[in-house]
């Protein structure tokens, strides 16, 4: 039996306005090479400038780890030549990153699991290269974003745990507004490392480096596949011939590893620090106010079920992203019961969510939510006719009073439009009034049922209680 160790290295986009070394824009998806300069071309004369934004981003997120923040950090050059390198180096930190020594947990069987994260240091994203009609393209557009790379202990013992842990990671980086993390654009890419041991031996074997991975289901497989393959070549007898320190690949329409290219180690890339850039020296005040970290998921969770009474299972829910706790939070500051937003948000809007519609695209904002339980607090409409007002707003503009006049919906509270509907029905039931007075409670629910219905659900319920207990006496 064998045991698995994985280390991951994640390199999050963060979302400043500009590069980490010039005043270029970081916008994603613009014509190819039209947010590039002298700096991001690596022309000569051209010198690197420190961008404020991304080393308090930095500082955030070393706070929210518990990691310990170097007030004293310095700037390295890795040297390596690759197309989409113009300068044939990349400004990164080596001896002394902005944050180290950082911790988060995640559930595993039920119980808290501490993952140690090594270090976290800015450094610049390279450019991309595009393979296409036979032809090799450079955008450099991307060349300069700031990133900040994570890299964890070799802590986790299974791709499940590796995915929980990027997920965890991931959902600090959206609450803490340090990035967007959007693995689809690359803003959160994984490299895993992975090995196998006999069970019971704490030596540290051969690792194998997956790179650039953008998908939880893709690193789940590749990591799973990895696994397989090393333990394997070891039962076979061929682990030293077939598991070398390298880097793979993972084929993504096949989901097997494939060779890349040897594994370089940190003598290959010659760093030295940038002479270009001073170490960077944190002011205290700027250090003061970047510690000063909002609320994560893991606290709102608490609070939420401690201040407002929410099930965990659905408060994880509403902290899955930061746009849903951010609508139910808008809900609950306009004073609708917690538990009526938990309903209407978690089942029924986002049950209505479909086709990769999210609860930003949602045509139904916090706005008119807030106002669609309204009417249904007020007693204007019932819940019922609420689900039909919603299922109108999913696919048509307008207001949630208009929609309830358009479809009719609005309940009846006068009183003598229910009365006389009840005294039609307790005059066509004499015999069951009877019982009813003799002892029969039960048919309270009957006469209910009855006057609702010959209201066409138009009747408010509250009412019709009210007044068939008046009458009954």
């Amino acid at each position: 039996m064998f045991e698995v160790v994985i280390g991951l290295e994640v390199h999050t986009q963060l979302n400043t306005k500009t590069k980490i070394f010039c005043s270029c824009s970081t916008s994603f998806g613009d014509e190819a090479n039209t947010h590039v300069c002298p700096t991001c071309l690596a022309l000569p004369g051209s010198l690197p400038v420190l961008n404020k934004e991304a080393v308090r981003k930095a500082i955030s997120f070393g706070a929210a780890v518990n990691a310990t923040i170097n007030k004293r950090s310095v700037f390295n050059r890795k040297n390596y030549f690759y197309p989409d390198l113009p300068k044939a180096y990349q400004i990164s930190q080596f001896e002394i990153p902005i944050v180290e020594k950082g911790e988060l947990f995640i559930d595993v069987n039920g119980e808290k699991k501490r993952i140690g994260i090594t270090r976290a240091h800015l450094e610049e994203d390279a450019g991309k290269n595009i393979h296409e009609s036979g032809q090799s393209l450079v955008d450099l557009n991307r060349a300069g974003t700031p990133l900040l790379e994570i890299v964890s202990e070799p802590d986790l013992r299974s791709s499940d745990e590796a995915v929980a842990y990027l997920k965890k990671l991931h959902s600090i980086l959206r609450f803490l507004n340090i990035s967007d993390a959007n693995m689809q654009e690359g803003s959160f890419r994984c490299d895993a490392n992975v090995s196998i041991r006999p069970k019971g031996d704490s030596k540290l074997y051969t690792r194998v480096e997956i790179k650039n991975l953008n998908s939880f289901r893709f690193i789940q497989k590749a990591i799973d596949y990895e696994v397989e393959r090393q333990s394997a070549a070891w039962e076979d007898g061929k682990y030293d011939e077939e598991v070398y320190q390298e880097t793979r690949l993972f084929d993504t329409v096949n989901l097997v590893t494939r060779s890349m290219r040897g594994k370089e180690d940190s003598a290959e890339y010659r760093y030295f620090p940038d002479p270009d850039l001073l170490p960077v020296e944190i002011p205290e005040e700027m250090y003061n106010e970047a510690i000063k970290i909002p609320e994560l998921a893991e606290q709102k969770v608490a609070r939420y079920e401690r201040e407002l009474g929410v099930k965990e299972d659905d408060a994880l829910i509403l902290t899955s992203s930061v746009e849903t706790a951010k609508y139910f939070e808008e809900l609950v500051e306009a004073k609708i019961s917690p538990k009526l937003a938990v309903t209407w948000l978690i089942v029924e809007l986002l049950g209505r969510l479909k086709n990769g519609a999210t609860i930003e695209t949602s045509p139904v904002n916090s706005a008119k939510m807030i106002e669609l339980l309204r009417r249904i607090e007020d007693g204007t409409i019932s819940a019922k006719a609420a689900k039909e007002v919603l299922d109108y707003l999913m696919e048509n503009e307008g207001s949630v009073d208009a929609v309830i006049e358009k479809l009719g919906l609005k309940q009846v509270s006068d009183d003598s439009a229910i009365i006389a509907i009840i005294d039609q029905i307790l005059s066509a039931n004499a015999d069951k009034v009877a019982e009813y007075k003799s002892g029969k409670d039960k048919l309270f629910g009957f006469f209910v049922g009855q006057t609702m219905k010959e209201g066409k659900g138009a009747f408010n319920p509250a009412k019709v209680n009210e007044l068939l207990k008046e009458k009954l006496g």
